[in-house]
C-alpha cells in the first residue's frame, strides 16, 4: 500500500488530461519519498465520473479532480505532509494549462487506516527489495 485514487469529471478532455502521464508521475512522487512507501505496493488509478454537479451546476464545463491517497498507519506527520505537499504540487502542475482555460477544482486528501481489518497478498514486493 499506498493506493492513490483520482476521481475525475468526464468533461475533462482525455487527451489533454494525459492520464497515463498523471499516474506515472504520481507513482514516481511516492517512490521518491525515500522508502516511506514500498514501491511494490504502490497503486494508482482513475475513476471517471459521469454523474456529478459542480457548484450550482450552471457551468456544465466546470470540472474537478479529487485525489485520495490511502495509506497504512504509522508514518510520521512530517512524512504525510511532505507526501501531500509534493503530490498536490505535481497535480497542480499537471493540470496547470487546463486550469488557466477552464473552471477546475483540484483537491486531495490522505486517508490513514489501521492495518487491522486489511488483507493483502502481493508477490511484486520482492522485485524491489534491496539486497
Amino acid at each position: 500500500m499506498p493506493h492513490l485514487i483520482y476521481e475525475i469529471t468526464d468533461n475533462l478532455d482525455v487527451a489533454e488530461a494525459d492520464i497515463k502521464g498523471l499516474l506515472r508521475k504520481s507513482n514516481q512522487v511516492l517512490i521518491d519519498q525515500g522508502g516511506v512507501y514500498p514501491t511494490g505496493g504502490i497503486r494508482s488509478r482513475v475513476i471517471w465520473l459521469k454523474d456529478y454537479c459542480v457548484a450550482d451546476g450552471a457551468q456544465s464545463s466546470d470540472a474537478f479532480v479529487h485525489a485520495t491517497l490511502k495509506i497504512g498507519a504509522g508514518r510520521s506527520d512530517e512524512a504525510r505532509k511532505k507526501t501531500g505537499d509534493e503530490l498536490f504540487a505535481m497535480l497542480s502542475e499537471h493540470f496547470a494549462a487546463f486550469f488557466e482555460r477552464h473552471g477546475l477544482a483540484l483537491s486531495m486528501e490522505i486517508a490513514e487506516f489501521s492495518e487491522a481489518g486489511t488483507w493483502k497478498k502481493n508477490n511484486i514486493h520482492p522485485r524491489y527489495k534491496k539486497n
